[in-house]
C-alpha cells in the first residue's frame, strides 16, 4: 500500500503543525515502515509507553511526502513487538533501549541491552518498575563485540572515560596498521533517569527539565516540550514570542556552529582557526547575555511564550552584531578554504555518500552534507519560520569538508535570519497564560535544532503531572553512520570526523 494510502487514514495529531496520527495493528507496523522508505521518507524517532490503562504501546514518528507522522501499535503482552531495523537502520538501538526502559521486546537478531549497562537488573525496567536502590559491589557487564578476524588486525579500546569534559563513550576499534576496518560504539553510560524524572514534575513545568537533555540543545529541547505542551492545553502563544523563540534557536545554532568551526580547525592542526571562532563566540555570548541576560539560553522558551522580552535597543544592537559576525565568519572561511594542510586534512575524511546518508537514515546537518535536503524550519515549519525566508544548506560531498561547508552556510544564513527576525518583530506581550493541562492524549513538538529534528513526546496525567515525556536528539540516527564514516580512514583522523558530527552523548543517555 503506498504512503498516500496511509495518510488517508491518519486524523491530526496534536503538536507540531501539520502532523498525523495513526493507529496500525501488528501486521501493519513494518508495512508502513516500508511505505515511508518507499516514498523516501524518515523515521524521526521511535519509542515505547503504557497506555492509561496499562497498555503497552510503541510509537513511531516518521517524515515522508512533505508531513509528519505519528504511528502507533499496541503490542501484546509476551510477544516481541515487529522490528523495523531492516527498512531503518537506525530503529536498532532505539529498540534496544526501549527495551531496557519499558520492557517491550523487539523481534529482532541485536537484542543486547543498549542503556542497562548491567546497572539494574535484567528483568527490571525503570520506566515501569519502582526505582531499585544502586547495586551494591562490582557488576560484571559481558557485553559482546563484534569482532573482526584475520591476519594484522587488532583492536583499539578508546573510552568509555575521555580526556577534559567529554562524557562516556566506548569505541572499539579493529584495525590493520593505521587503517579502520570497523568500528563498534557503546553509549548510555551515564543513565541519568530522565525520562522517569519528568513524570515525578507537573507538565507546567517540565520544560526546564527538557532544556537539559542536552545543553547545547536547550532552546531546541524546551521548544519542543513547550510546542507540545501548548498544543495539549490548547494555548496559541503570542506571535512576538513565536519571533522571541525563532531568535533564540538562530542564536544557539550560530554559537554551537562558531565552537565547532574553532574546534575543527584545531583537530586539523590549525590553531589559529580554534583562536578566531573562540573569539567570535565570546564575542556572541556576551552579545547574547545583554539582549536576554543569559550567556546561554537555557531557558529563555517556557510555556506560553519566552522567560523575557527584548528591548528595541538591545534588538538593534544583536542585529548590527550579527551583521559584523556574517563579515568576519566569511573571512575566516576563506582562509580555511586556502589553507593546504586544512584542505588536505578536510577533504575525503569521513565520507558519507549520498546513497548511504539515505539508507542509514542520517538527519539534520550531517545529512545535509551528504545530499538531503530536510530542513523541519522548511519542511515542517512552526511559525514564525513559515513567514521567514532562508535558503538550506546542502552539499553533497558527505566528508568532513562538506559538514564544514554545511556549517559556514548555516552560520550566515542564521545571521541573516536574526536581522530577519528583528526587523519583522511585531508588538505585543512575549509570553501568555497556560492552564493546568490534564489530557492523556499524546501531543508532539518538532523544531529543527541545530544539531537536526529535535522531538518531544508529551503525555500529561490528571493533576497535571507529566505522564510520559520522551525526548528524541538526533543523535540517535548519527551516532551509527559514524561507525561507516570512519570506514578505510586512519585512527588519527577519527578524532576530526567524530567532531564532524559533534554528536550528543548527553542526549543518549537518558
Amino acid at each position: 500500500m503506498p504512503y498516500s494510502a496511509w495518510k488517508s487514514r491518519a486524523t491530526q495529531q496534536p503538536g507540531a503543525g501539520g502532523l498525523l496520527a495513526l493507529r496500525v495493528g501488528r501486521e501493519e507496523w513494518r508495512a508502513l515502515a516500508e511505505a515511508v522508505a518507499g516514498a523516501g521518507g524518515m523515521l524521526a524517532a521511535l519509542w515505547a509507553d503504557h497506555s492509561a490503562e496499562g497498555r503497552p504501546r510503541v510509537h513511531a514518528a516518521y517524515h515522508a511526502a512533505q508531513s509528519g507522522m505519528v504511528a502507533t501499535l499496541e503490542a501484546e503482552a509476551g510477544r516481541p513487538c515487529p522490528g523495523i531495523q531492516e527498512v531503518f537502520p537506525a530503529a536498532a538501538r532505539m529498540q534496544r533501549a526501549m527495551t531496557d526502559l519499558s520492557g517491550i521486546a523487539v523481534d529482532a537478531a541485536d537484542d543486547r541491552p543498549w542503556l542497562r549497562h548491567s546497572a539494574w537488573p535484567g528483568n527490571h525496567h525503570p520506566l515501569v518498575d519502582p526505582p531499585l536502590p544502586p547495586p551494591g559491589g562490582a557488576v560484571i557487564d559481558r557485553y559482546e563485540f563484534v569482532r573482526v578476524e584475520g591476519d594484522g588486525v587488532h583492536e583499539i579500546a578508546v573510552g568509555p572515560v575521555h580526556a577534559g569534559i567529554i562524557e562516556p563513550g566506548h569505541f572499539r576499534f579493529s584495525v590493520v596498521g593505521e587503517k579502520v576496518l570497523r568500528l563498534e560504539e557503546r553509549l548510555g553510560y551515564v543513565h541519568k533517569g530522565t525520562e522517569r524524572r519528568f513524570t515525578d514534575l507537573q507538565a507546567v513545568e517540565g520544560h526546564r527539565l527538557a532544556a537539559r537533555v542536552s545543553g547545547d540543545s536547550a532552546v531546541a529541547f524546551s521548544w519542543a516540550y513547550c510546542q507540545a505542551l501548548e498544543s495539549l492545553a490548547g494555548c496559541a502563544i503570542p506571535a512576538r514570542a513565536a519571533h522571541l523563540r525563532a531568535l533564540c534557536l538562530e542564536i544557539e545554532r550560530i554559537q554551537n556552529h562558531l565552537g565547532d568551526l574553532g574546534a575543527l580547525g584545531n583537530d586539523a592542526g590549525f590553531a589559529f582557526g580554534l583562536s578566531q571562532f573562540s573569539r567570535l563566540k565570546e564575542r556572541l555570548l556576551r552579545a547574547t547575555e545583554a539582549a536576554f541576560g543569559q550567556r546561554y539560553l537555557m531557558d529563555a522558551v517556557v510555556p506560553g511564550g519566552t522567560r523575557a522580552d527584548i528591548a528595541a535597543d538591545a534588538a538593534g544592537a544583536l542585529d548590527r552584531h550579527a551583521s559584523v559576525l556574517a563579515a568576519e565568519v566569511r573571512a575566516l572561511r576563506e582562509v580555511y578554504d586556502e589553507h593546504p594542510g586544512v584542505r588536505d586534512r578536510f577533504l575525503g575524511a569521513g565520507e558519507v555518500s549520498p546513497q548511504l546518508a539515505r539508507q542509514l537514515g542520517l538527519a539534520g546537518l550531517a545529512a545535509r552534507a551528504s545530499g538531503q535536503a530536510f530542513d523541519s524550519r522548511i519542511d515542517l515549519p512552526t511559525p514564525p519560520y513559515d513567514t521567514l525566508h532562508f535558503t538550506r544548506a546542502v552539499h553533497k560531498g558527505g566528508d568532513v569538508a562538506a559538514r564544514v561547508a554545511v556549517r559556514f552556510d548555516e552560520l550566515q544564513e542564521s545571521c541573516r535570519l536574526v536581522s530577519e527576525i528583528v526587523a519583522t518583530m511585531p508588538e505585543g506581550p512575549h509570553r501568555t497564560g497556560i492552564a493546568m493541562v490534564e489530557s492523556d492524549t499524546l501531543a508532539v513538538g518538532w523544531i529543527e535544532g541545530w544539531r537536526g529534528p529535535v522531538i518531544v513526546a508529551l503525555e500529561v496525567a490528571p493533576g497535571g503531572l507529566v505522564r510520559r515525556c520522551h525526548p528524541h536528539d538526533p543523535s540517535w540516527q548519527n551516532w551509527p553512520a559514524l561507525e561507516y564514516a570512519v570506514i578505510d580512514n586512519i585512527v588519527p583522523d577519527f578524532p576530526l570526523i567524530n567532531k564532524s558530527f559533534n554528536l550528543s552523548y548527553s542526549g543518549h543517555d537518558l
